[in-house]
């Protein structure tokens, strides 16, 4: 577990933490429902081992067409966004076609595979 920091007043540092998934190319394409993915991360994501347990620590909220932006006030990983996002992705049957990427520190980006077609080569032979 992490040292809480704290200033020379004893008094404890805010820690906050701002995530943006985006998810608009899937999104515009209709293979991604971003509100269904809304409410699964607002039923799995745990705070303090309990999921559910959002409360003022962790708001969850969606911006613009396919953007979830997550702000924690608390010790948070990117890497938990980014499995849940993954999970998210192999219950609907989307892992094949998807995949998440970290454009910059605290952005997540779903981007399709990008799919070489080899009947093209085999053609020419």
């Amino acid at each position: 577990m992490a040292p809480i920091k704290t200033t020379k007043g004893g008094k404890k540092e805010k820690i906050t933490h701002k995530f943006v998934i985006d998810a608009s190319q899937p999104a515009s394409d209709k293979i991604f429902d971003v509100a269904a993915f809304e409410k699964f991360l607002h039923d799995k994501i745990k705070v303090e081992k309990r999921t559910g347990n959002l409360g003022d620590i962790v708001q969850i909220s969606q911006e613009g067409e396919g953007k979830i932006v997550v702000v924690a006030h608390t010790q948070f990983s990117g890497r938990y966004l980014k499995y849940l996002t993954k999970k998210f992705l192999k219950k609907n049957q989307l892992r094949d076609w998807l995949r998440v990427v970290s454009t910059s520190k605290g952005v997540y980006q779903l981007r399709f595979f990008n799919v070489v077609n080899d009947a093209e080569d085999d053609d020419e032979e």
